[in-house]
């Protein structure tokens, strides 16, 4: 039996960077009894209105970047940037969702390397370019709004750049990401970083525990079909 999690999320929240050690844990855990989907979601698809109005009262950027830099002290296995937000802030995380959406597609249709899977610690290049273009801004105070930013990380990570191009300029990476705010709507996705699994049963939002996700899956394992976990 095979448990398919729909992981929703937005490449400039602080809660679902600091959670990726989660994900990690998991594929251990877990291996091939689940099957992780990686959907993308603009909480900060406009960051200008988010933060800088959002956040006037408390200091704008800068004083977002100083509330990011105090939940980051809470998970020493992240480090964060002391320039983000006061002097790197991304316009949007929309471009960067965008080209990782071209990389999913690339993925599906099979044109990207699975063999590297146990290169990159069993992560698939999708989950690794998803990482890598959070490192870029959390950790090395890099502009991820910007497409040239984007390219470099994923060539670094060594996906084909015109392959990446083509998907969006032919628009299908757009319609795709179109497709994730699609089903952030139909599923009633409250915020990133959210698990959504057991065909929409359950709905894990926030910093949650690795201990609740892990004994979530435990019990649909274990209570196959589609009756309601006890947890």
């Amino acid at each position: 039996m095979t448990i398919q999690i729909s992981y929703v999320s937005d490449v400039l929240c602080v809660w679902a960077y600091v959670a990726e050690a989660r994900l990690d844990e998991l594929r251990k855990e877990f291996g091939s009894s689940i099957e992780l989907e990686y959907r993308f979601i603009p909480i900060f698809g406009a960051t200008r209105h988010r933060i800088d109005e959002g956040w006037k009262k408390r200091g704008g950027y800068a004083g977002f970047g100083e509330h990011v830099r105090g939940v980051a002290e809470g998970f020493p296995h992240v480090s964060v940037h002391e320039r983000i937000w006061s002097e790197v802030a991304p316009s949007t995380s929309a471009a960067a969702h965008e080209i990782l959406c071209a990389v999913r597609l690339l993925t599906d249709e099979g044109v990207l390397d699975s063999a590297r899977r146990a290169e990159l610690e069993g992560r698939s290049l999708l989950e690794e370019a998803s990482w890598q273009v959070r490192l870029a801004f959390f950790e090395q105070a890099r502009d991820i709004s910007n497409r040239q930013v984007l390219l470099d990380v994923l060539g670094q990570v060594g996906i084909p750049i015109p392959a990446i191009e083509a998907k969006l300029s032919s628009g299908e990476a757009m319609a795709e990401l179109c497709r994730d705010i699609e089903l952030r709507d139909e599923h009633k996705i409250e915020g990133s970083p959210t698990y959504y699994l057991n065909q929409g049963r359950q709905k894990l939002y926030g910093n949650v525990g690795y201990r609740v996700v892990s004994a979530n899956l435990r019990e649909l394992l274990e209570q196959p079909g589609h009756q309601a976990s006890w947890c």
